[in-house]
């Protein structure tokens, strides 16, 4: 449950952050407001507040999540606000002859983003943003106090009925730290095929 809930809080968070960068670089003013106000908040309060608010909070106007939820929704968002900033910088940093190269070359608004513009931030940020998805699976673990089954509850609860606390957290430990060591190898595998490997169009 760590894994599926790290990966696809990375993977939808990602999205959420490419989107929302580009809107700060190429939308309209109140677009670019509404970002920076989303950007802000989640980057000024505690995590763990964001997932009470998901979790607590919002089923009083109506809206309820079950714990795996309301724990993907939470990472999500704190995910994307960071990653925003991340992959602005990078989109900032390519230069606009690049840009005006794929215009040259009668490139669509989409295939500039995706080839000329996108691709290349991505890997001038890879270890910035990767060192934020790990950060975000270590984060995971405090979704167990709204009951999500991750790895830290299931720690919490064999504690709780066989009380041997350091030989249940000294697996937990071992085993976040592969988890961690085997994300840190997926993504330079990823940087390897993928975003380091030359374009052939």
């Amino acid at each position: 449950m760590t894994i599926q809930l790290s990966f696809l809080a990375m993977l939808f968070g990602l999205l959420v952050a490419i989107v929302c960068a580009w809107g700060k670089n190429t939308g309209p003013a109140p677009v670019r407001w509404l970002i920076n106000v989303y950007i802000e908040i989640i980057r000024n309060t505690p995590f763990l507040v964001q997932l009470f608010f998901f979790f607590f909070a919002l089923p009083a106007v109506g809206v309820r999540w079950s714990p795996y939820t309301a724990a993907l929704v939470a990472m999500v968002f704190n995910l994307g606000a960071y990653a925003t900033e991340i992959v602005r910088a990078g989109i900032d940093s390519i230069p606009k002859g690049q840009i005006e190269a794929g215009l040259a070359l009668n490139l669509s608004r989409i295939e500039i983003f995706r080839y000329v513009v996108l691709k290349p931030a991505l890997r001038a940020i890879y270890p910035a943003l990767t060192s934020q998805f790990i950060l975000l699976m270590l984060a995971s673990s405090v979704v167990s106090v709204i009951s999500a089954d991750d790895l830290t509850s299931v720690a919490a609860n064999l504690q709780s009925q066989t009380f041997r606390s350091f030989e249940i957290y000294i697996v937990i430990t071992g085993i976040y730290l592969l988890l961690t060591l085997a994300f840190s190898y997926l993504f330079r595998l990823i940087f390897q095929w993928g975003l380091n490997y030359p374009d052939r169009r």
